[in-house]
């Protein structure tokens, strides 16, 4: 919706990283294409938000950026966003989509990639992360079809895995650290979780 909640509330999922949401339509680490992401939407550990059916076309072309509040339960962990267009047969085509690491959220600390540069993030407390899309998109949203977004912590293989222990994943990654985390995304309030859409106004003739 374009409105803001009515009411405070959060929504949560469970995040194994020993069964990590399958990215859809890669092929040797690259996406072919429009890939569907109906066998992923439905699982348990990703959050599904669209519009009702729309009744006129929607525009946007430019730049996406996410804002989440979030917390999860593990010394580290992964949010990945994903715009979706629902067809009216079901057919979930991805344009674009983010991911952040939670220890990367500090926006003071951009482009600084040493061990000092990470932000340390305690349990169970709420911050704001801002993800912003790896490219821009251009697309019309037809009458019939729904804007939807995707929240997970993984898209697996295309991103590596975050084994949520706070360690460094990179280099040796030790299966047996690998921790599961229960995530949680808040919306309302001071917490308005919000995808901001770079939307052109319908032109009249």
């Amino acid at each position: 919706s374009t409105q803001l909640p009515a009411r405070t509330g959060v929504d949560r999922y469970r995040y194994d990283p020993a069964n990590p949401t399958p990215s859809a339509g890669t092929e040797n680490g690259h996406i072919t294409g429009a890939a569907d992401t109906r066998s992923s939407s439905g699982r348990a550990d990703v959050l599904v938000y669209q519009t009702p059916v729309l009744t006129e076309s929607v525009t946007m072309i430019g730049p996406i950026e996410a804002t989440l509040y979030a917390s999860t339960s593990a010394r580290d962990t992964d949010w990945t966003v994903r715009l979706v267009d629902v067809h009216p047969d079901g057919y979930a085509a991805l344009l674009a989509d983010g991911v952040i690491r939670a220890r990367n959220r500090d926006p003071a600390r951009e482009g600084r990639f040493t061990a000092s540069a990470l932000s340390t993030i305690m349990p169970d407390s709420t911050y704001q992360y801002t993800i912003r899309f790896w490219r821009g998109v251009a697309n019309v949203f037809k009458p019939g079809h729904r804007i939807r977004v995707e929240i997970s912590s993984s898209w697996y293989p295309y991103y590596l895995r975050n084994l949520n222990s706070g360690a460094d994943n990179v280099g040796l990654v030790r299966e047996d650290e690998a921790v599961v985390a229960d995530q949680q995304i808040s919306h309302g309030g001071r917490y308005t979780s919000h995808l901001t859409l770079p939307i052109i106004p319908n032109q009249t003739r």
